[in-house]
């Protein structure tokens, strides 16, 4: 039976390198909608372009593109065993289509992981966050490097992490996206992790987690 999980959380949780922990543990492909968007954006679509300034804005991309983006990437090979996604769903339209989805695979339960972080932390974190101008990937936040560690590329502050649009962002999550916990809060596979602890606790209570959840759904 396959596995599929989603890591959720606001901007500067953690979500997107515990995910990519998560997957690399698990042999599963970490499936970012960012990812997919920034690679869009440098091919300079109309439509990336569009969602660039979304984006940019603190406002999230709409849910037609998002799905039809996610539903593409889950039909490739390497997704068959299941998956692990970040950034998605992030409204409850998004959580419905992604549930019938799932039912159509026919390939396991959706395990559903809340990493959570207190506002205070989450506003700290972002303001000091910097990103490759040039692959795109987040910098360690514990590394005073000034390149990409992957690439050479120039680190930068992301440009939607100054401090007007961060708290956008926030309340764009909590508006938009809370929903979505609420609509898996009741399930059996759903639980929350405290993310304000180390990263290496975070990705230990995670993979105790994901164990449990699917356990629990056997």
């Amino acid at each position: 039976m396959g596995l599929n999980v989603i890591v959720m959380g606001p901007p500067g949780a953690g979500k997107g390198t515990q995910a990519v922990r998560l997957a690399s543990e698990r042999g599963l492909p970490k499936i970012s909608t960012g990812d997919i968007l920034r690679e869009a954006i440098r091919e300079t679509s109309a439509v990336a372009l569009g969602a660039k300034a979304r984006m940019e804005r603190g406002e999230l991309v709409d849910d037609a593109a998002m799905i039809a983006i996610v539903a593409e990437r889950l039909a490739k090979p390497d997704a068959g065993n299941g998956f692990v996604l970040d950034g998605f769903p992030r409204t409850v339209a998004q959580a419905q289509a992604l549930d019938e989805l799932i039912e159509q695979r026919g390939s396991g339960p959706l395990i559903v992981l809340d990493v959570a972080v207190p506002e205070h932390e989450l506003v700290r974190r972002l303001a000091s966050r910097r990103i490759c101008s040039v692959c795109g990937a987040n910098a360690d936040p514990s590394s005073s490097a000034t390149v990409c560690q992957k690439c050479g590329g120039q680190l930068a502050q992301r440009t939607d992490d100054d401090q007007g649009v961060v708290l956008e962002r926030l309340r764009v999550y909590q508006r938009s996206t809370r929903p979505v916990l609420e609509y898996y809060r009741g399930r059996s596979a759903f639980r929350v992790v405290n993310g304000a602890q180390s990263p290496d606790q975070v990705a230990a209570d995670l993979n105790a987690m994901v164990d449990d959840a699917a356990a629990a759904r056997r």
